[in-house]
C-alpha cells in the first residue's frame, strides 16, 4: 500500500476512491469489479488511483482493515467508561451488532472474499478477542463476571456469539430487527459471563437505561 502524507484534497479523493470501491464491491462483487470502475465511478482519473493505491488488492485491505477501526471505534464509543465491566461488555455487544447489520453488505463480501484479506481479519478478530478478554479479566476482579471459567474461553465465546447472530441475521436467517437481535445477544452475552441471575438482570437494566440516556446504576 502508497504510505504518502495527504493533503486534505488528498485525502478527499482518497476516500471518493474507497467509498467507491466499497459501494462497487457489494452491488458487484470484488472479483468483477475493474479498477476502471472504481475510478469512473469516483469520478477521479485512472492514474490518480495508482497514487494512493499500489493495485485494487491494496485498496481492499485498507477497507478491510478502515472496517475494523471503525468497529472499534464504535464499541469504545459505546461504553460508560464509568460502569461496570460486565455493563461495558453488553454495551459493546450491543454495538458490535449494530454496527455489523448497518455495513452488512462490506461484512457479506468480506465472508466471501476474506481470503484476500486473511491476514488483516485475523488481526482485527485477535484484536476484538483482546478487547473483550481484557473487560472479562476486570468483570472477574469486581464480581460481576464468573471467575468459574477462563477468561480466554469466555472472551471466544462472547465475541462467536456476535459473530455467529450476526452472520445469520444478514443472511435472512433470524427474521428479528435490528433492536431485538442486539439485544437478545445481549441477553445470552450475560448469562455467559455471569451464572448470578441477579448480576445478569441489573446489568441487562443498566445496559437499557444508558441505551436511553439515563444513569447507569453502580456507577
Amino acid at each position: 500500500m502508497n504510505d504518502r502524507q495527504l493533503t486534505s484534497q488528498g485525502a478527499e479523493r482518497k476516500q471518493q476512491l474507497l467509498d467507491a470501491a466499497a459501494r462497487l464491491f457489494a452491488e458487484q462483487g470484488y472479483a468483477a469489479t475493474r479498477v476502471v470502475d472504481i475510478v469512473d465511478a469516483a469520478g477521479v482519473a485512472k492514474g490518480l488511483f495508482y497514487w494512493y493505491f499500489d493495485n485494487k488488492e491494496a485498496l481492499f485491505r485498507e477497507l478491510a482493515t478502515e472496517i475494523r477501526r471503525r468497529l472499534r471505534r464504535q464499541q469504545a464509543a459505546a461504553m460508560d467508561d464509568s460502569a461496570p465491566a460486565l455493563v461495558r461488555l453488553l454495551q459493546g455487544t450491543v454495538a458490535s451488532v449494530t454496527f455489523m447489520a448497518e455495513n452488512a453488505p462490506f461484512f457479506s463480501l468480506l465472508e466471501v472474499e476474506g481470503r484476500n484479506v486473511s491476514d488483516v481479519l485475523r488481526q482485527g478478530t485477535e484484536q476484538h478477542l483482546s478487547d473483550v478478554r481484557a473487560l472479562i479479566v476486570e468483570g472477574q476482579a469486581d464480581g460481576t463476571v464468573t471467575d468459574a471459567e477462563p477468561a480466554d474461553l469466555l472472551a471466544l465465546g462472547v465475541v462467536g456469539t456476535v459473530g455467529q447472530f450476526s452472520h445469520f441475521h444478514r443472511t435472512g436467517r433470524i427474521q428479528l430487527s435490528l433492536e431485538e437481535l442486539s439485544g437478545y445477544v445481549a441477553r445470552l452475552a450475560a448469562r455467559i459471563l455471569t451464572s448470578d441471575e441477579q448480576v445478569a438482570r441489573e446489568s441487562l437494566l443498566a445496559l437499557r437505561r444508558s441505551q436511553v440516556g439515563a444513569p447507569v446504576p453502580g456507577a
